[in-house]
Order: structure tokens, then sequence, then C-alpha cells
């Protein structure tokens, strides 16, 4: 991998500077991409813009930059792309500082800036390469998330599309899904919720699945793959709740999607869990009715005052062991586990009446519980 620390002028930046909006914004004679396409970032203030032109008119030092190269000689700009803005808005005549804009700088005013080098590392090499260095920059300051280093790496058409229905503000993956997904879409969240789940339902890892679509000229099967889990959530589970919000529904789309779900009955076991006050994880709610597992429910436990109260009752003695006729009977509570005489499962509460001491053996053996 090759990583160079190039002095790249202002006027060479500039060149060919074009923001078309949407379609993203591009310098350095058309070579260089500063926003990638449908992706809206983070904005500078007037001040931090502002900062920014009157540290390039005073000759002080900006920041390093970060550029990554393509194998076509093309450049996706890592890091710096706020400042990179600021200079071509500048340049451009988008804005003034102190009631003067670029071209009413005199000549040499005008050349001091476009002059003006900018440091920028320039990276080259393969994919896994490149995202090796650019961790380690994010671990040097430079905080991006995971998405926003892949998409680094990834670029393309299939990118770009993909960014137009995950990554823009009101973009149509948060019009759609924005109840069900936490995170923010200008920081690619919904891309790499979206991502995560479909690499998931082919058993491969994000990478694998952007690399092996990364020269697809559009992301509509991704775009469909989300759709589809958005619409199956909606079907099954019509009557929408808080809880409902940042849960793995892409996941949970496909392990169950085949499977024949009334969401009539699902609604009435859901509305009465939420009533249960053993269930102390409501979010899990969904996942259980799905797969009738109750370590998704955190059903509360026996407290300690009330597990010492049944085990004196009993006087340690185990009633399991005791019906077996077992040679031991009595342990000490260190040796026994609560356990709910009648299962929860089968209605039965988190209650002192509706507990009892058994030893390990029998309470994990206990089927049921």
């Amino acid at each position: 991998m090759k990583i160079n620390l190039h002095e790249i002028t202002i006027r060479e930046v500039v060149a060919g500077y074009v923001d078309s909006s949407e379609n993203g914004v591009v310098g350095y004679g058309g070579k260089l991409n500063i926003r990638p396409a449908f992706q809206r970032e983070f904005v500078y203030k007037e001040k931090q813009r502002n900062a920014v032109i009157e540290t390039v008119m005073k000759g002080f030092p900006l920041n390093v930059m970060y550029w990554v190269k393509d194998e076509k000689g093309n450049y996706e700009l890592l890091d710096g792309q706020q400042r990179t803005i600021s200079i071509c808005q500048y340049v451009a005549g988008d804005f003034s500082i102190n009631s003067r804009a670029f071209h009413n700088l005199t000549k040499t005013e005008q050349d001091q800036i476009l002059d003006y080098k900018l440091m920028i590392y320039i990276c080259e090499g393969n994919d896994k390469e490149k995202l090796d260095w650019f961790k380690i920059i994010n671990i040097a300051g430079v905080q991006l998330k995971e998405q926003e280093l892949r998409n680094a790496i990834y670029t393309g058409a299939w990118l770009s599309d993909a960014k137009r229905y995950f990554s823009k503000n009101g973009c149509a993956a948060y019009g759609i899904g924005n109840k069900y997904l936490n995170g923010e879409v200008n920081r690619q969240d919904y891309l790499e919720t979206a991502l995560s789940w479909v690499s998931a339902r082919d058993g491969i890892k994000i990478e694998d699945y952007m690399s092996a679509h990364q020269h697809d000229s559009h992301a509509t099967p991704l775009w469909q793959y989300y759709q589809s889990v958005i619409n199956w959530v909606q079907t099954i589970f019509p009557k929408y709740r808080k809880e409902m919000k940042g849960l793995e529904w892409g996941l949970l789309y496909n392990k169950y999607q085949n499977d024949n779900l009334d969401p009539t009955a699902l609604e009435n076991e859901i509305s009465r869990l939420m009533q249960d006050d053993d269930v102390t994880k409501r979010s899990g709610i969904y996942e259980y009715l799905l797969s009738k597992n109750e370590k998704h429910l955190n059903i509360r436990a026996f407290t300690d005052n009330q597990k010492r109260a049944v085990y004196e009752t009993q006087g340690g003695i185990c009633p399991h062991c005791a019906a077996e006729n077992r040679a031991k009977i009595k342990y000490f509570i260190e040796e026994m586990e609560a356990d709910h005489i009648t299962p929860w499962s089968q209605g039965g509460k988190t209650e002192i009446t509706n507990c009892q001491m058994l030893c390990r053996e029998h309470n994990r053996t206990k089927s049921n519980k």
C-alpha cells in the first residue's frame, strides 16, 4: 500500500469545482469526489467556515486532509470535507468575510489564497489495506463510523445509489422505517443497518456484500429487501409501540418471514405481555412471540428475601429429591435455586406462593420452568 504526503494548492483543488446538490460535489478538475452523491454531511456554521478562510488568508497551516485514490486515478475525500467545501464556496463567491467576497480581493490577495498549499495524504492499495489504514486514522482522531470507513473503500455507482435511498436526511428509508430503526441517516446508520441485515441473510460480512456489489450500476435489490422487511413488520405487528424501535427486524425477517403468523393473535399476546409485571424487557416480547424463547423477556426473578423465606419453610429439603427417596435431600441454600411451581408460561407468577427451592440438578432438568 502507498501512502504519500502531497502539497496541493487551493488553485488545483477548486479547479472544476461543481456543487450539484444531490449529485454530489466535485473538484480538482472533476477528479476529486468531495462529497459523495446523495449524502448530506455535517455543515459548518458561519464561524467555523470563516475561520477556515481566515487561516488560509493568514498563511497559517490547516490540519492535514486525507484522500483515497482509485484504480482509475480518481480521488474521494476521506477527511477534510467541510474545510474543502468552505474554501471552494468562498472562491466561487458563495459568501463573503467582513463584507469582502473573493472577487472583491486584489489579485495579490486572490493569488495568496489560490497558491496556498494544502497538506494531503493520498492512499493507494487494495480494499483491505485501505480499510486498515482508515481505521488507524479514525483512532488517531478522525471520528468516522464503521460504515463511513466502508464507504470510503467501496465507492462507485452502486454506493451512490444506495446512499440515495439510505443516507440523505428525509430519504426513502427514513420515511418508511424511522419508527423501527435507531441512528442517523447522514451518519450512515440506516445504510449500515440494512447492509447488516441483508449480509446476515446471505451468511457473509457487510464488507463482503459491498465488495460483491461495488461495481453494480444500482442498489435496487438492497432497497427492495429493506422494503420487504418493513412491510413484513407492519403486516405482522400492525399496532406500533415504542418498544419496536431499534429491534433487529431484518434478522427476524430473515428467520421467520415464511412462518404462518396470525397478526390478531400476536396482538392479543403482545397486549397481555405488556401488562405482565414479570416481563422486565418489553422490547423482547416481539422476538419471544416468534421464537418462544423466554430469555428474550428477562422474566422477573425471585428476590433473595423470597428465596430465603421459602428455603427456611422447606427446611432446606429439595422436594424432588425427597419424592425420589434420594440419599441426599437436604442442601445449603447456596446449593439450591428458586423455581416457579407453576411455570411462568402456564400463568405462574413470580410470587412467594409460587416459589419452591430445588437442588441445582432438579432445577436445571425440570422441563417447562
